[in-house]
């Protein structure tokens, strides 16, 4: 088994927690750093392949969510998310407990986990392809305080415009992080969906549309004189001319994580997320509280 390591080099943590893994493994797997982790963690198996060329079975990813995503725009390899930042709503692992850490590994090197895919959105302007978004592709004013006149179309065919300061298109996998500020709806990331919403909209309601993904999604700027910025995943950001239009559609490339259990909802538990309150056992129940009986 050939396991590949990123770590995030502005952590420090996330550099220790690349060297523990090696110490961990031994000789029982080959283990190969991209190149931006090797150049800060000394000792890591020499490369000089940078992330995106690395040729692995399993790619172990060590930071945040921000991280997780910038790997994923740059491997296909399936990902170990292993969180050794602030936000780590996409790992599977915490790095701060090391048995937990420990016993992670020992399963990838047993190959007891199963892989889950995730809808990623491909997103093109004119014939350039961006990178694919595995949570969100965001049109936003270049000016801060100014809004944007947007046209929105499916499959090409005008739908309506709005004014606003930016439209997210997001995958369910995202539809928990930047769509959810904007009064996006929580959808099931195994799920492929398409959903739209509004940043801050002008005299219109901020509701989302959620579309099947079978169709595509255009954004075009109404106005030839004034430009936007196309943001994926708050990885990378691209300008767009006014009069321009952004293509967003489901990519062919899904976005696959290595995991251990399946254990989404219960991860969204305590986080605010969900609309419910935190469950109350039955037995912490005042004994004169009427509870409905459904026999």
């Amino acid at each position: 088994m050939k396991i590949g390591v990123h770590a995030n080099p502005n952590k420090p943590k996330a550099l220790d927690l690349a060297r523990q893994l090696v110490a961990f493994v031994g000789d029982r797997a080959e283990v190969i750093a991209s190149r931006e982790t090797q150049d800060l963690a000394p000792g890591l198996t020499p490369t000089s392949e940078p992330l995106s060329t690395l040729g692995v079975d399993v790619l172990v990813v060590l930071g945040g969510d921000g991280t997780f995503l910038y790997a994923l725009q740059r491997t296909g390899a399936p990902v170990l998310p292993i969180n050794a930042g602030t936000v780590g709503f996409l790992a599977e692992v915490d790095g701060d407990e090391r048995s937990a850490f420990e016993a992670a590994i020992e399963r990838l090197l047993r190959g007891s986990y199963f892989l889950e895919e995730r809808m990623r959105i491909a997103t093109q302007v004119d014939s350039t392809r961006l990178a694919d978004a595995t949570n969100e592709v965001v049109v936003h004013t270049s000016q801060v305080a100014k809004m944007r006149l947007f046209e929105i179309g499916i499959d090409r065919q005008p739908v309506g415009r709005l004014r606003a300061d930016g439209v997210i298109v997001a995958t369910p996998t995202g539809s928990t992080s930047y769509a959810m500020s904007a009064f996006g709806p929580v959808i099931e990331p195994t799920l492929d969906a398409i959903v739209i919403t509004a940043l801050a909209p002008f005299q219109t309601a901020p509701r989302a549309v959620i579309i099947e993904p079978s169709h595509s999604v255009s954004i075009r700027l109404v106005a030839p004189e004034k430009d936007a910025v196309i943001v994926v995943d708050g990885q990378s950001e691209t300008r767009l001319p006014g009069g321009s239009e952004v293509l967003c559609y489901r990519s062919p490339r899904k976005a696959v994580f290595v995991r251990f259990a399946s254990r989404y909802f219960p991860r969204l538990y305590g986080t605010g997320i969900l609309p419910w309150g935190a469950v109350t056992a039955l037995t912490d129940l005042d004994e004169e509280t009427d509870v409905p009986s459904h026999a």
